[in-house]
């Protein structure tokens, strides 16, 4: 199974669809894939696993249909303050009305003027002149008073609530509890006995929180990589020890604006970017970046603004949320979505002079080698990199460094082809790299490369390998030479 490439339309930027309802139907789980995705979600916070393990293999039959390589991303839930129920149904909340909040309040019994809660101490974390937000910020309301548990409220900005939405505080400070819940754990099991590629940990408040859901992931017997999601003011305080400890990160910018504010959010969402490159970590822009799309055929112009300045600077995937879940337009979300990315790749400088990212001294020879590789594929007339690889190392590090040549990942591993799917301008390829005779070993990597690539005989490609193949970590050598008949 390998990776699609079409040289004339090459996208380096990734997308990842979520899947849901609207892709429960093959037509348009096949209609997502067939336009663009790269990786598929799986969100921990609808569903059960009866409906989990059915999506599971309906993308995998499905992807597997395509020939395509994609990744499964499962998004657990994690710690989220959220309502309970409405005894009637969803209710409206009038400006200037009043509100209450209070866990002790019969699951079922809301209404108009108060609900329950999933968190039983919100009064004591809480004080009069705070303000909480309901439904990522669609609904404000000014905290009056605390009564026991009761928490009451003035609305300040009204609208529709309905049960399970979620709750913030602005500014943060809510959740002073670890990023795994007991259902996360249980989460994290099954998700790696299902063989996800990769996992996301919400709520993530620092390394601790990274370090526990890898033991986890381990100790179920699971090889997924992990995606810190930066969602909390505390997590941007302990970015670089995040940075260092996940495999990946990604801006969720619903739950980060709600509680750091929606003024200062594009520029955080550019800082964690960075400095995720900078730190070789994929990094995941995600939330509402076409959210019109979910009832409508075009996104609007600044969602097209949205995706594209993520995409310059250089997000390695974007996110459809909503948009592919229960949108009525899922296969043409990721379709437009990837026109955009396309298109704002056309804008950006192809090749980068210098990079932070090639400065100091490198940790591993292997890191060298693909530093290297890239330097000198910027500065000549190169088509393509064929990186050999067993767990995808030599290619992330390529992908760090901005080009606009196609980086081919050669490994035998389904799971390492499945996971560079992530990483920015990166193809996967399936292929054998235990032949030790150099000569058959080229010849076998210039064909894949004119069947996955459409190079042809006297194109210029630099290959990365180790001397002794098939081992980790051993990447030595580079070779810069044509594609020969």
């Amino acid at each position: 199974m390998s990776g699609v490439y079409d040289s004339a339309l090459m996208r380096r930027t990734k997308i990842i669809a979520t899947l849901g309802p609207a892709t429960d139907r093959p037509e348009i789980l096949r209609g997502v894939l067939e336009n663009g995705a790269d990786a598929l979600r799986l969100n921990f916070s609808h569903g059960d696993w009866d409906v989990r393990y059915r999506r599971i293999a309906e993308a995998r039959a499905a992807a597997a249909e395509l020939g395509r390589c994609v990744a499964l991303l499962g998004d657990l839930q994690g710690p989220k303050i959220r309502i309970a129920r409405f005894a009637d149904g969803p209710v409206r909340l009038e400006d200037g009305a009043e509100f209450f909040f209070d866990p002790e309040l019969d699951p079922d019994a809301g209404d108009v003027h108060g609900v329950g809660l999933n968190f039983t101490t919100l009064s004591d974390d809480v004080a009069p002149g705070d303000t909480l937000l309901m439904d990522d910020g669609n609904v404000e309301l000014k905290v009056q008073q605390t009564r026991g548990s009761r928490v009451h409220c003035g609305v300040v900005h009204g609208g529709v609530v309905s049960d399970h939405k979620g709750v913030n505080k602005r500014g943060g400070g809510l959740l002073a509890v670890p990023a795994l819940t007991e259902e996360d754990r249980r989460d994290l099991k099954l998700a790696a006995e299902a063989e996800l590629d990769w996992i996301a940990v919400s709520f993530v408040r620092d390394r601790a929180d990274i370090e526990t859901a890898r033991r986890l992931i381990r100790e179920a017997g699971g090889t997924a990589h992990i995606v810190a999601k930066i969602e909390r003011s505390e997590a941007l305080d302990n970015l670089d020890e995040i940075l260092d400890t996940a495999d990946a990160v990604m801006v969720a910018r619903g739950d980060l604006g709600i509680e750091t504010g929606y003024e200062g959010l594009i520029g955080q969402q550019k800082l964690i970017i960075r400095r995720a490159r900078h730190r070789h970590r994929v990094v995941i822009t995600a939330t509402q970046m076409m959210e019109s799309m979910i009832d409508r055929p075009m996104p609007t112009r600044a969602e097209v603004s949205d995706v594209s300045n993520a995409v310059m600077d250089g997000t390695d995937a974007v996110m459809l949320s909503a948009e592919s879940a229960v949108g009525e337009y899922a296969a043409e979300a990721v379709s437009a979505m990837a026109s955009i990315c396309r298109g704002a790749e056309a804008w950006m400088p192809a090749r980068m002079e210098t990079s932070p990212v090639t400065e100091g001294a490198f940790e591993r020879v292997d890191e060298g080698i693909a530093k290297a590789a890239m330097y000198a594929a910027n500065h000549m007339d190169v088509r393509a990199i064929a990186a050999l690889t067993e767990s995808g190392a030599t290619a992330l590090w390529m992908s760090r460094i901005r080009s606009d040549i196609p980086i081919f990942a050669l490994t035998r591993h389904a799971g390492t082809q499945r996971r560079v799917t992530l990483y920015r301008g990166v193809v996967p390829v399936g292929f054998d790299v235990t032949e030790t005779r150099s000569d058959k070993l080229l010849r076998a990597i210039f064909e894949r490369l004119r069947v996955e690539g459409g190079l042809v005989a006297g194109d210029l490609v630099i290959i990365t390998k180790g001397a002794i193949t098939g081992v980790s970590g051993h990447t030595d050598s580079m070779t810069v030479l044509p594609i020969e008949d």
